[in-house]
């Protein structure tokens, strides 16, 4: 049968044309961009796809049945026991990206703490887009520490194994920029979930909490021991935080400027503070 049909084919049953072509490219090995000049499936090929339809049609996401998940300008390996990156985590690692630009155009070579590291999406894509700054992050989940290993070897990042309660202590006062994906879901929202999100991503990446905040809290008081004066803070939230999640660093009178920003679809996604004090350098 031809690519072209087998396409179609795929996509009427999984009512995706890009999940079916995610899953013919990773089964021929092509990129999306040669899969029109692919030649018919072999028996194999076949076999190897209707087990991945079969997995996909059971809820099991795509990330997983591929083992590797797309961020902004790279891919990270994924699976059980780590938190999937999504597409609205890359506004706030462009946000990121441009404070980074920003310093290195001042002549200062930035240090960037990632907390709650997960697969290491986040920092793998700075590190990848910025080079140039100094990485570091820290992981608390034994399940996620080895995706976290394999998704950043090769860069030079400082990686901790621990809470971030205690992590960085050689950096306090010096970060200049600290980014986090905290867990957010408020237990009383945990019925609202997608399916495919509470069987799949670890209740440890979702779950913080009656309000969703518990991490958050962690979060702004980690931001404060490590950043310098005038150092910036970034950190992901539900929707319906767009008021507590700013609260948080607002009532500890630790840091100016907060701002709430949205992500692609114009929805609240993620809080930015200074650390009060000496403004950017």
């Amino acid at each position: 049968m031809p690519i072209s049909r087998v396409v179609a084919a795929t996509a009427a049953r999984l009512g995706s044309v890009a999940e079916a072509r995610l899953l013919l490219c990773h089964v021929l090995g092509v990129e999306p961009s040669a899969l029109v000049l692919a030649p018919p499936l072999s028996g194999e090929a076949s076999s190897r796809l209707e087990e991945m339809l079969r997995r996909r049609e059971s809820g099991e996401p795509i990330q997983h049945i591929t083992g590797l998940a797309p961020f902004r300008t790279t891919t990270v390996e994924v699976g059980p026991g780590v938190f999937i990156p999504r597409p609205e985590t890359e506004v706030m690692t462009g946000w990121a990206l441009e404070r980074i630009a920003a310093l290195t155009a001042g002549g200062r070579t930035a240090t960037v703490v990632e907390l709650c590291a997960g697969s290491g999406a986040i920092t793998k894509a700075l590190a990848t887009e910025a080079p140039q700054a100094c990485y570091a992050a820290v992981e608390l989940s034994d399940e996620a520490w080895p995706y976290l290993q394999r998704n950043l070897e090769g860069f030079r990042v400082d990686l901790r194994h621990e809470d971030m309660r205690e992590a960085f202590p050689d950096l306090d006062a010096s970060v200049d920029v600290v980014i986090a994906n905290p867990p957010y879901v408020p237990l009383e929202h945990w019925a609202d979930v997608p399916a495919e999100v509470r069987d799949h991503d670890p209740w440890m990446a979702l779950v913080s909490g009656h309000d969703g905040l518990d991490a958050m809290h962690v979060v702004a008081a980690v931001a404060a021991r490590l950043l310098r004066p005038g150092g910036v803070v970034c950190a992901e939230h539900a929707e319906v935080q767009e008021h507590t999640a700013p609260a948080i660093f607002s009532d500890s009178g630790l840091f100016s400027r907060i701002q709430d920003h949205c992500d692609l679809t114009d929805r609240p996604r993620f809080v930015t503070a200074v650390r009060a004090g000496r403004m950017d350098a």
